[in-house]
């Protein structure tokens, strides 16, 4: 059984807030690099150049790549033969307070959804506990803004709907969200489980790297179909129209009852930030 104090979490939630907000990881800046490279309509690749702008400014001063600094997601793998010293919540909304507090990250948490006051620190997270196999703790911060998350939808489709009626939903939704999300933007994808599982999972999709397609030959291809189909939108960057509507499409699925087929679709603008460490 090894032991980690609730302290070195906190220090490691604090980092990958400030981290996660102003670097983006590699993957999203080479998807937003060929995007720039393939687009045609000169406006697109103008509003491409100006991303690739920001977050190299964002780099190098290392200060926030968006001024929504978002909702911080932490996602914990917890090893089950870790012990941990202390209260690992409290642990977390610590370093989440003092990230956003200490990096000068915009605070946009309230404390009451109805009364909106403002909780000034940018607490609660929203954490997601998961046990697995080993010693050690997995952290992942993704910091979520609500100009994409606002556009998220969850849809209780019949079986018989099939891939058919979940490719049409997620393309609805990606549409009717047009440019309120800031595209072009990546699509998580929940497939399967129930209504909330569904809605995890397409939160989770997010996390992964926009270059690895799913595991599974099926998901995987259905990934590469809504990616194409999503890009005919014509949206494009920042809504001005262009191929890159979406920069990539993950999905993610589970195992569900036989009378249900729950699909939700959670998106994220180009700034999909997420940091993740091991202690």
């Amino acid at each position: 059984m090894r032991e980690i104090n609730a302290k070195i979490i906190t220090d490691t939630v604090k980092k990958l807030c400030i981290d996660a907000n102003c670097h983006l990881s590699g993957d999203i800046k080479e998807c937003i690099q060929n995007a720039y490279k393939d687009e045609t309509w000169q406006q697109a690749k103008e509003i491409l150049a100006h991303i690739i702008e920001n977050y190299k400014i964002a780099d190098q001063k290392s200060v926030p790549v968006c001024q929504d600094t978002g909702v911080a997601c932490v996602f914990l793998k917890i090893g089950q033969d870790v012990h941990i010293t202390g209260d690992i919540t409290a642990a977390v909304n610590e370093g989440v307070r003092q990230g956003y507090t200490e990096g000068f990250l915009r605070k946009s948490v309230v404390s009451d959804p109805l009364n909106r006051v403002n909780t000034n620190d940018n607490t609660p997270a929203m954490i997601y506990f998961e046990l697995v196999k080993g010693d050690k703790i997995e952290i992942t911060v993704a910091p979520k803004g609500f100009g994409s998350e606002n556009m998220s939808q969850i849809a209780m489709l019949s079986p018989s709907d099939g891939i058919d009626g979940v490719k049409e939903f997620v393309k609805r939704v990606v549409k009717e969200a047009g440019p309120n999300p800031c595209p072009p933007v990546v699509v998580g994808v929940g497939i399967g489980g129930t209504f909330d599982k569904a809605a995890l999972l397409a939160k989770k999709a997010l996390l992964r790297e926009v270059n690895k397609p799913n595991d599974n030959p099926f998901y995987a291809n259905l990934e590469k179909e809504l990616l194409q189909e999503i890009n005919m939108l014509g949206i494009g960057p920042q809504g001005f129209g262009g191929k890159t509507t979406a920069l990539a499409v993950n999905v993610e699925y589970f195992p569900t009852h036989i009378a249900g087929l729950p699909v939700a679709v959670n998106i994220n603008c180009h700034v999909t930030r997420h940091k993740t460490e091991v202690i």
